[in-house]
C-alpha cells in the first residue's frame, strides 16, 4: 500500500515536470522565432527601409538626406539594437514562465488559507498539483477529525462532571436528613435508630466513591503513567485482589470461581497491574447478574500469559462494545447515582496494558462477558 502512494505521489511529479517543461519548450520555440523575426526585420534590411521611409516622408521630404541620417544614427548601432530586442524578447519569456510557476504556488497559498479557515469543502488545486492536493486534503481531515475528537471528549468530560455532581448531591443530602433525624428525634427505637445509621453509612461511602472518582478524574488528565517493573506471581496477585472483593460480592450473592495455573511469573509494574484486574473486577461487579458468578481464568502460553474476567450479565451491543475502552466511556447510559462510574476505569486499564506491550479486548454474547488480557511474561522497557 506504501508502495502504490509512493508511485502515485512520483507519477504526480513527472507529470508536473513534463507539463512545466513542455511549457519551457514551448516558450523557448515563440522565443526563436521571435528572434528571428527581430533579425530578418534589423540586419536583412527591413529594418533600414522603414526608417528611411518614415524619415523621408514625415521629417527631411529628401531620401537622400533620409538615407544620410539613417547611416549617422542608426547603421552603426544595429547590432546593439538587435541585441537589446533579443535581451527584450527573452525577458517578456522568462517573465511569463515565472508567471505561470508562480500561478502553482498561489494555488498552494490558497489550499493553505482554506486549510487555516477550515473551509467544510475539500481544497482543489490544478491537476498538475495533485499529490500537493491529497496531502493538504490528508492533513485537513487529520485536524478536522482531532479537533471533532477534542471537542467530543472535552464535552463527555463536561457531562460527567456535571451528572458526578449532581450525583454527589443525592448521598449528601440523604446522609444529612438521615443524621438530622437522629439528631431531633429524642423518642427513638434503637432498631429505627440502627437503620437510619446503615443508610447514612452506606450514602457516605457512595459520596466517597464519587469522590475518588472526580480524584480520578485528575490523575488521568494531568499524570503520565510511568512503569516500575519488577518480576510478580500474577496467580497469587490475582487470588488476593479477588479475596478483597468478598464484601462486594456478598450485597449480589456473587460467587467467584478461579481457572488458573499456578505460579504465573511475570515482569511488570505490580501497582499497575493491580489496577488493572481491580478495574476489571470492579466492572464484572457492577454489570453481573445476582447469585451468578464472576470466573477468573489465567493461564501460561508460550511467552505471553492470558487472563479472562468473565461475568453473567446483559450482553453489551456491538456499537457500545467497540467503544468500551474510550475515555469517559459509560455503559450505563442512565449515570444512575447507585451505578456506574467515571467511564475511565477501562479507558486506564487498556492504557497500562499496552504500556506493558500487552493487550486488552472485550467480548460479549449470549449474556457472558469477558475480558481478556494477553501480557509478556518478560517486561519490555
Amino acid at each position: 500500500m506504501k508502495n502504490k502512494k509512493k508511485t502515485k505521489c512520483e507519477d504526480d511529479y513527472l507529470l508536473f515536470k513534463n507539463r512545466l517543461s513542455i511549457k519551457m519548450l514551448l516558450m523557448m520555440v515563440c522565443s526563436l522565432l521571435i528572434i528571428a523575426v527581430v533579425y530578418l526585420f534589423i540586419l536583412k534590411g527591413n529594418f533600414a527601409n522603414a526608417v528611411v521611409g518614415f524619415l523621408e516622408r514625415f521629417v527631411y521630404y529628401d531620401r537622400d538626406e533620409a538615407v544620410s541620417v539613417y547611416l549617422r544614427t542608426f547603421k552603426r548601432y544595429e547590432i546593439w539594437l538587435f541585441l537589446l530586442a533579443v535581451l527584450g524578447v527573452f525577458f517578456v519569456i522568462f517573465r511569463m514562465f515565472v508567471d505561470n510557476v508562480s500561478k502553482y504556488f498561489k494555488e498552494i497559498n490558497r489550499g493553505i488559507d482554506s486549510l487555516v479557515h477550515e473551509d467544510a469543502q475539500d481544497i482543489a488545486l490544478p491537476a498538475e498539483l495533485a499529490s500537493t492536493e491529497r496531502k493538504i486534503n490528508s492533513i485537513r481531515h487529520t485536524l478536522m477529525k482531532r479537533k471533532s475528537d477534542a471537542e467530543l471528549a472535552e464535552q463527555r468530560k463536561n457531562d460527567l462532571v456535571m451528572y458526578l455532581a449532581h450525583d454527589l448531591k443525592t448521598p449528601l443530602s440523604s446522609v444529612i436528613g438521615y443524621l438530622t433525624l437522629l439528631r431531633d428525634e429524642g423518642q427513638i427505637s434503637d432498631e429505627l435508630k440502627t437503620r437510619y445509621l446503615s443508610v447514612s453509612l452506606d450514602k457516605a461511602e457512595r459520596l466517597e466513591d464519587l469522590i475518588n472518582e472526580f480524584f480520578e478524574i485528575t490523575r488521568f488528565n494531568l499524570s503520565h503513567i510511568t512503569l516500575v517493573y519488577g518480576k510478580i506471581n500474577l496467580t497469587r496477585m490475582l487470588e488476593q485482589l479477588a479475596y478483597e472483593f468478598k464484601p462486594m460480592l456478598t450485597g449480589k450473592n456473587l460467587k467467584l470461581e478461579f481457572e488458573m495455573q499456578p505460579d504465573i511469573i511475570v515482569s511488570c509494574d505490580a501497582n499497575k497491574m493491580q489496577r488493572v484486574f481491580d478495574n476489571l473486577l470492579r466492572n464484572a461487579v457492577s454489570y453481573c447478574n445476582a447469585d451468578t458468578s464472576i470466573k477468573i481464568a489465567a493461564e501460561q502460553i508460550e511467552d505471553h500469559a492470558l487472563i479472562k474476567v468473565m461475568n453473567e450479565g446483559n450482553t453489551i451491543p456491538q456499537e457500545r462494545l467497540e467503544r468500551i475502552f474510550e475515555q469517559f466511556y459509560r455503559l450505563d447510559v442512565s449515570r444512575s447515582s447507585a451505578t456506574g462510574g467515571t467511564g475511565l476505569g477501562l479507558a486506564i486499564a487498556k492504557e497500562i496494558v499496552e504500556l506493558h506491550h500487552g493487550q486488552i479486548t472485550a467480548h460479549s454474547a449470549d449474556g457472558l462477558t469477558c475480558f481478556e488480557v494477553s501480557l509478556p511474561l518478560v517486561g519490555k522497557s
